[in-house]
């Protein structure tokens, strides 16, 4: 008899154990489901380093290839396109209705990889960031058919070419933001590129070894005097 409801007791432990971890099981199937996040460990790089290489498949052809002395870009065409230094190009040709300008549909056949285009008589120039596909996004077409309200902007004058070194020999520095604008050979390189700011060794790829940015703060000092403390007796 005690044998028997040892047995009995032993099932019905069994059965509440069985219903207590159901309920709990299906208490937590209800829940939403939930993936945690591993943390990363930070790495100390310049992810826009990589950018320098974008085309360096393409500097030997840069080196030998012929200066086309009659369609020639220069600084001045350069930033009229501009509405300030630094500002996205905007669009000096026509384009066709409707057309929204999405990556290879449309803009990245001629500014991928450049090339004269004979429709305009002009070299297309080379865009530093075909990732970025909806292009319309931030190059306006041109409007010059309409008035425009004055404004109290004040312009901001573009660099200058040949005092951006450090020192009289040195590299010159880069007098602009690097941001969307990783790939130097795109802007520096080639037959689209300003004849005033074309690099003469684009064969050496990895540019920011030798350029670093123009980080300097130009601030008004008094005349530097040395002060002697040590007086003769």
């Amino acid at each position: 008899m005690k044998k028997r409801l040892g047995i009995i007791s032993l099932f019905i432990l069994l059965f509440i154990a069985f219903i207590v971890i159901w309920n709990f099981s299906y208490k937590k199937g209800l829940e939403e489901a939930y993936i945690p996040i591993a943390e990363e460990v930070p790495v100390s790089t310049i992810p826009s380093e990589k950018g320098v290489f974008a085309r360096s498949e393409f500097a030997l052809e840069y080196l030998n290839m012929p200066i086309d002395e009659e369609h020639q870009r220069s600084l001045t065409t350069y930033y009229d396109n501009r509405a300030y230094p630094g500002a996205p190009p905007s669009i000096p040709h026509e384009l066709l209705k409707g057309e929204r300008g999405i990556g290879g549909k449309a803009c990245l056949q001629c500014h991928q990889n450049g090339g004269f285009v004979e429709k305009f008589n002009a070299y297309a120039p080379v865009t530093p960031h075909p990732e970025l596909i909806n292009c319309r996004q931030c190059h306006v077409a041109q409007n010059t058919q309409t008035l425009f309200t004055d404004t109290n902007f004040s312009e901001i004058h573009a660099p200058k070419v040949g005092v951006n070194s450090a020192l009289p020999g040195s590299p010159p520095m880069m007098p602009h933001d690097i941001q969307m604008r990783e790939n130097c050979l795109s802007c520096h390189a080639g037959p689209a590129a300003p004849k005033e700011i074309r690099v003469t060794h684009p064969e050496r790829i990895n540019c920011r070894q030798c350029h670093v940015p123009d980080i300097r703060e130009l601030v008004d000092t008094e005349i530097f005097t040395r002060t002697n403390t040590h007086q003769n007796e």
